[in-house]
């Protein structure tokens, strides 16, 4: 999988800011465990992905994402 052919998610979809409070969207981007998938894996750009990690943890934060997936 080379990142060249893989859109970034958020700006195939024209999304401009990651809402930290939709926690169905951040789901995605973690893993099984509950980290947080690194660039390779998601396919975005590195702008969407500082972000998507900011809004993890702020709905982490705020208790809407968990940690750790048990």
């Amino acid at each position: 999988m080379n990142l060249d052919s893989m859109p970034c998610y958020f700006c195939q979809r024209n999304i401009k800011e990651i809402d930290f409070r939709e926690a169905k969207t951040l789901e995605i981007f973690t893993s099984a465990a509950g980290k947080i998938k690194v660039r390779k894996k998601t396919g975005l750009c590195s702008y969407h992905q500082r972000r998507l990690t900011q809004a993890i943890k702020r709905a982490r934060f705020l208790a809407l994402l968990p940690y750790l997936k048990r």
